[in-house]
């Protein structure tokens, strides 16, 4: 199968970053934990590769599957780990930070873009693309407004590349500036970085830097509720650019803008409360049986991740990043600085 070169690449460097934090932190440093996060170098190892020795076709099959695939599987998986109850709590409390920072993003940067000089199509994805969810978006967008490949394609590179930049650099910043509070430090992380993968793979790195799962649960859930805001911003982007247009494009299908992993994701957490009910979860199961195939799920959710953040790093080609531009990069720059500014003080303000 043609995916099964790239995809055993990425499951090779998620386990070399295991060993390889492991090595130096346990072995060669002399601590008792590493203080190298595994997750971490597996992105390093996949960057690295992608950028010195390079990345031949017939991995690229098996790399996108580890993106996008084993990605969403990891996603639904997670699922397992919160109940309804806490699914809804979480959203809720991560409710108006979203909303403030989706807004800010989509007019302030549409607003900017325009004064730079750039496109109203290019200022419309880079808006998008940092407010909502990354390149989904992106791409959800682009036909709406009659979006050319050049544009998108600098969208994607933007998003892309000061995605995984906040995704390595943000966990330290959220667990300094946010005192250690990982609820706090969740939120942040889930509004601020952009991709869906990026943001599981800061929730990961600050798990395992800082020993503490709930900044993983509440960055996950954050930006799935995030996700969703896609089906109102689409199209409220697409009527405000023909404004000032007279292309005529129609806005995708409400439907095709809800991510089927956010359905999984929820219907593992129903599972969790269904199971977690009563003396005997489904009436069936032992108790320490259905603890068993809990911890099994969670094991698999955060291989699948690790998997996926290998993939992550050998998608990331730095050499595709030069051709963008001064003023595409600097528009990115900032659209993502403003979106972790006003999450920050919003996350910081309210909790």
């Amino acid at each position: 199968m043609t995916i099964i070169p790239g995809l055993l690449l990425a499951v090779l460097l998620a386990f070399a970053g295991h060993y390889l934090s492991r090595l130096i932190g346990v072995d060669v440093m002399g601590l008792p934990k590493s203080p190298i996060s595994a997750i971490m170098m597996a992105i390093l190892l996949g960057i690295l590769v992608r950028n010195t020795v390079g990345l031949s076709a017939v991995f690229q099959p098996g790399v996108n599957f580890g993106l996008v695939r084993i990605l969403r599987l990891g996603i639904v998986l997670l699922g397992i780990r919160l109940s309804l109850g806490e699914v809804g709590a979480i959203g809720l409390k991560s409710l108006p930070v979203i909303v403030a920072a989706v807004v800010a993003a989509l007019l302030i940067v549409t607003y900017l873009s325009r004064r730079l000089g750039l496109s109203g199509r290019l200022g419309t994805l880079l808006a998008v693309g940092t407010s909502v969810c990354g390149a989904t978006a992106i791409v959800a967008t682009a036909p709406a407004i009659g979006a050319r490949d050049d544009e998108v394609a600098y969208s994607v590179a933007c998003i892309t590349l000061f995605g995984v930049i906040a995704m390595l650099v943000y966990p330290f910043f959220a667990n300094w500036f946010f005192a250690g509070d990982p609820f706090a430090a969740g939120l942040f992380l889930g509004t601020s970085v952009h991709e869906t993968a990026q943001v599981a793979g800061a929730g990961l790195v600050y798990q395992e830097y800082y020993g503490d799962p709930a900044a993983l649960d509440a960055a996950t859930v954050t930006k799935l509720v995030r996700n969703l805001g896609m089906l109102a911003i689409i199209p409220i982007m697409s009527i405000a650019y023909h404004r000032n247009s007279t292309q005529e494009q129609s806005a995708p299908k409400w439907w095709t803008m809800i991510p089927l992993f956010v359905i999984g994701f929820a219907l593992m957490s129903l599972l969790r409360t269904v199971g977690d009910l009563g003396e005997r979860p489904f009436g069936v199961l032992d108790p320490a049986t259905w603890q068993l195939l809990v911890a099994h799920a969670k094991t698999g959710a955060e291989f699948c991740l690790a998997v996926a953040m290998a993939a992550v790093g050998l998608g990331t080609s730095i050499k595709s990043l030069i051709g963008i531009g001064i003023k595409p990069l600097g528009m990115g720059l900032f659209a993502a600085l403003l979106v972790g500014g006003v999450s920050a003080s919003l996350v910081s303000l309210i909790y």
